[in-house]
């Protein structure tokens, strides 16, 4: 009798993109990457953080480096997917949220977070994924939504709309590549504490309607994303795509 062998967890010999790698869950995300032996580009707009951050991991002994991009500027974002890559796996953390009751939602405001959400991570996974092609590769593409890709929130009708409008075309990326031997997945968290998410806690009756939600009891973190994350980049989840894991604490299981 051959026993079964576990499939690799590990990553070294990849390459990962990252975008929205600043700070935050992205920056978990590339850590983690980082950590199981890929050579993570972070990518985000804020040049200074994303210099600090490779800074740190690169003394940490992790192989990084930091590609200033906006996701929003789709041509810019696929010259730069193209010179820089192919990459072997995708993580897009890049993400907005601007919170009203939908009566109050303004058009500047639904076309900010849709224009992120939704375009900028659509024709960034499309880049990675023309890469991946060109190159005749496999890969693993993964964009983080959230629980609210699932249910609906208060004051959440925009941001539940793009998180939704993601899940569908995560599916139909996943059929169209799905025989090139690319991958595509979320990841959709709860509530993580990072510094986006500090006005949220910092209101009483949102902290109240997220502890009910919850049935583990706490809020996430940050490290709470980052195995989640790797599982999916790696040989472990092969037979997994078009598909979504959800990081809530029993949110979805009402």
């Amino acid at each position: 009798m051959t026993l079964p062998r576990t499939p690799s967890f590990q990553l070294t010999g990849k390459r990962a993109l990252v975008a929205g790698a600043s700070s935050g869950i992205g920056l978990g995300c590339a850590v983690a990457l980082a950590e199981a032996g890929a050579q993570v580009t972070l990518a985000a707009r804020n040049s200074q953080r994303l210099q600090d951050a490779v800074t740190q991991m690169t003394g940490a002994g992790m192989q990084a480096e930091a590609l200033q991009l906006d996701v929003v500027d789709v041509a810019a974002t696929e010259a730069a997917v193209s010179a820089a890559g192919p990459f072997d796996i995708l993580v897009n953390s890049a993400g907005l949220a601007i919170h009203s009751p939908a009566t109050e939602t303004t058009e500047a405001d639904f076309d900010a977070v849709a224009d992120l959400n939704i375009k900028g991570a659509y024709f960034l996974t499309r880049a990675v994924a023309r890469g991946l092609i060109a190159a005749g590769k496999p890969g693993s593409l993964i964009n983080i939504t959230s629980q609210m890709a699932f249910v609906g929130g208060i004051d959440r009708a925009v941001y539940c709309a793009t998180k939704h409008a993601v899940e569908g075309f995560t599916k139909a990326m996943a059929i169209e590549w799905g025989p090139l031997g690319i991958r595509v997945n979320t990841l959709c968290p709860t509530f993580i504490r990072t510094p986006l998410t500090e006005q949220t806690f910092s209101n009483p009756d949102r902290v109240k309607w997220i502890a009910e939600k919850i049935k583990l009891g706490r809020i996430g973190e940050v490290s709470d994303i980052m195995g989640p994350v790797v599982y999916l980049a790696s040989d472990a989840a092969a037979l997994m795509t078009g598909t979504h894991m959800l990081i809530d604490g029993g949110w979805t299981a009402d």
